[in-house]
């Protein structure tokens, strides 16, 4: 299944990289603002966020200036939320070249996974003035973001893939993905550190995959604090189980997209 897969995409490579440019320019086309959302989201959030949480309700933030603490879990969130969104009403919003010609349909989740980085990028750069700014140092860990995006990746995809096929078929589904993705705000260390998740619900915490990678892209990023490499490990492995899990159930239900859609 994955030989058969890889071949399928380096088969139709062209296309693919058609799809990615093809959601890069939808998303920026006729904009005002243009490339400016990719900050404006995760900023504002930011902002929102130290006011209500940071200064009125006086949450701890390891140490170091709330807007850098939230903002640096705000960038890998709001990739996450965003690419998870866009896979899973991929499929409904692009019923043109469903029912046209063949090519591998996967194809079309990826591309709106992999059209977010360009904003990930973008949102990135910022923290990094931002941590001119409030003197903290640019340590090497940052060097990790590329290589820590990549299990977020599949995670969204894995995600993205289940949601997508079950918007074909069900189409209040495209309802449901944004109270999802709200819940999961609350339940990912990112307004709050999880030094006070109390102990005995720690481990049930790190059954959520986002906490281990997000706490990572934070970790990063204060002095003070390491990777939990156990936790990350443990995050890794559940979103490359869930990427295998959403892939064998988009491949299994794809014959019958052209169908139903």
């Amino acid at each position: 299944m994955r030989a058969e897969v890889l071949r399928e995409f380096w088969d139709y490579r062209e296309l693919f990289f058609f799809l990615v440019w093809k959601d890069v320019k939808v998303r920026y086309k006729q904009t005002l603002l243009g490339a400016s959302w990719a900050v404006i989201q995760p900023f504002f959030t930011m902002v929102v966020f130290t006011l209500f949480f940071g200064k009125l309700a006086n949450m701890p933030s390891d140490g170091i200036p709330y807007p850098i603490f939230s903002y640096s879990a705000l960038v890998p969130w709001t990739y996450f939320s965003g690419a998870l969104s866009l896979a899973g009403n991929s499929l409904v919003n692009n019923t043109n070249l469903l029912t046209k010609v063949y090519f591998p349909r996967v194809a079309i989740p990826a591309s709106a996974v992999m059209c977010g980085l360009v904003d990930f990028l973008i949102a990135f750069t910022v923290l990094l003035a931002m941590m001119v700014y409030y003197g903290m140092p640019l340590r090497w860990d940052l060097l990790l973001w590329p290589v820590l995006v990549l299990p977020l990746m599949f995670l969204a995809l894995g995600l993205g893939m289940v949601l997508a096929a079950l918007n074909v078929r069900y189409r209040d589904i495209k309802h449901a993905i944004p109270f999802a993705v709200q819940m999961l705000l609350f339940l990912t260390p990112i307004i709050y550190p999880t030094s006070i998740v109390p102990e005995r619900f720690r481990s049930l915490a790190a059954l959520n995959p986002l906490v281990g990678i997000i706490e990572a892209f934070r970790a990063t990023v204060v002095p003070s604090r390491h990777i939990d490499w156990q936790l990350l490990g443990m995050s890794v492995a559940v979103s490359f189980c869930v990427f295998v899990i959403g892939l064998l159930y988009f491949r299994s239900a794809e014959r019958q997209f052209a169908d139903v859609i």
